[in-house]
């Protein structure tokens, strides 16, 4: 018993470590998602710490990555030996490898403010700098944070212009590398700020006063498919990964969706072949429950981050299915994927029926798990599914649930014998079912810990570490 608690212990903060940002969500705030993560994340790391760094091998967001390495490097003396010490550091170093570089440098001022400076915390952070592909570009992109770390490790800047460039501005008339010169020159010639990098132009074609039409068409070349998508300009969508086209496309009017239906049809596909991989067409006859309710509206800073989890999800749920064995069910009833919308209560239990119905090898359920229409159906059809038609499990039926729930410290569950996780990032689904099966409480922690390992090893061989 104590081996299947422990097993859901770490799920449990697996699924947190997926879902939850510390931001607001439909039915929480910010503080409450905050604190409940915190609190998740001491207990797992003080009663189970090789899996709470074993974690950093996982799908699990940003932020969260980003909370395992503060508090591994916060607390060094619970670490144990140096064996365990030198696994973490190899951890830390692949994941930071990953993080995008400003939440590192974010991560490196939470360090600095909260005074953790031991040696192992200075060669990581060293080494991570030290590792940077263009010093030049950190220093005009991201100089409050790169002063800010090398100043905490007592570190040397990459070159004599990116020091001066750093700590003392008005030592040079002009610089030898492109990059900072242009950052000199943009002060006082308008020119000079199409040779930046996006995020740091945009502030000077702001003080030049250029219009903002003409500042995007000079400045395209030079954005990234993220910022292009950001700021509505045309962008190669085939190459978008999976959620982030869903949340574009679900920004779109209803009127451009219809006209442009052919273009993110396609591109949406796309991207979820790629994302299913080898596993494509593999997974035999397929129905999905899937959340389009009010709910799946998200919050003023996830803005329909639920709905177009299920949207990836339904595209590539459609490409893991074998060809024309696929059953899409939204719960407002509707048919047409790229008109959805956040609407109406959630039915899940009758959807549930209705997937049952169409006699699957695979029941996937993408919902926050509020069941409402009426309380609680879900969950009593799926008790009786399992324990009285379907005892022998010949149908899988995984839950997903894109939403952390801070009052219970984890995703919300729809029946005990159904396994839940969470997911972030629908391109991760396949992962996810993987691990779910960790959550049906019939396997231990010494197998979910072997798991764990299998993925350390296959991340830091990736990693090259």
């Amino acid at each position: 018993m104590s081996e299947l608690v422990a097993a859901e212990d770490v799920l449990l903060f697996v699924n947190a470590a997926v879902t939850a940002t510390g931001q607001r969500e439909f039915r929480s705030s910010a503080a409450a998602q905050h604190f409940s993560l915190r609190f998740v994340h001491e207990y797992v790391r003080v009663n189970y710490r090789p899996v709470y760094a074993a974690a950093l091998a996982l799908d699990i967001n940003h932020h969260n990555a980003a909370l395992i390495v503060e508090q591994l490097l916060r607390t060094p003396h619970e670490a144990g030996g140096s064996e365990a010490k030198r696994a973490e550091g190899r951890l830390i170093a692949a994941r930071l490898a990953l993080l995008p570089p400003q939440r590192v440098y974010r991560l490196f001022r939470s360090l600095r403010a909260a005074g953790v400076n031991n040696r192992r915390t200075r060669a990581i952070v060293r080494a991570w700098l030290a590792a940077r592909p263009d010093p030049a570009l950190d220093a005009v992109k991201y100089r409050p944070g790169l002063k800010a770390a090398l100043r905490h490790v007592h570190g040397r800047p990459a070159d004599d212009e990116t020091g001066d460039f750093l700590f003392a501005p008005g030592r040079r008339v002009r610089y030898g590398n492109a990059t900072l010169d242009a950052y000199r020159r943009a002060h006082y010639e308008q020119g000079a700020l199409y040779e930046l990098p996006f995020t740091v132009a945009e502030g000077f074609a702001a003080r030049h006063k250029v219009p903002r039409a003409v500042f995007l068409e000079r400045i395209a070349p030079r954005m990234t498919r993220l910022e292009q998508l950001r700021t509505a300009r045309a962008a190669d969508l085939t190459v978008m990964p999976l959620t982030r086209l869903a949340l574009y496309v679900l920004s779109l009017p209803f009127a451009e969706r219809v006209e442009r239906r052919a273009e993110l049809t396609h591109a949406l596909r796309a991207a979820a072949r790629r994302a299913a991989g080898p596993y494509a067409g593999s997974w035999g006859r397929v129905a999905a429950v899937l959340d389009d309710s009010f709910s799946s509206s998200g919050s003023a800073v996830k803005r329909r981050r639920p709905l177009a989890v299920a949207l990836g999800c339904h595209f590539l749920l459609e490409a893991l299915a074998a060809p024309g064995a696929y059953t899409p069910l939204w719960t407002s009833g509707g048919s047409d994927p790229l008109l959805v919308r956040p609407y109406g209560p959630t039915p899940l239990g009758l959807r549930i029926l209705d997937a049952l119905e169409t006699g699957p090898d695979r029941v996937v359920i993408v919902s926050d798990g509020w069941d409402n229409a009426p309380p609680g159906l879900a969950g009593e059809v799926l008790r009786v599914w399992r324990t009285r038609l379907d005892a022998e499990r010949r149908t899988s039926v995984v839950h997903l649930n894109p939403v952390y729930d801070a009052e219970g410290f984890d995703v919300r569950r729809l029946a005990p014998s159904v396994p839940t996780a969470g997911i972030r990032d629908a391109e991760d689904l396949a992962a996810l079912v993987e691990i779910a099966q960790f959550a049906e409480g019939r396997t231990g922690f010494a197998e979910l810990g072997a798991y764990l390992d299998r993925r350390v090893e296959l991340f830091l061989k990736e990693a090259g570490g």
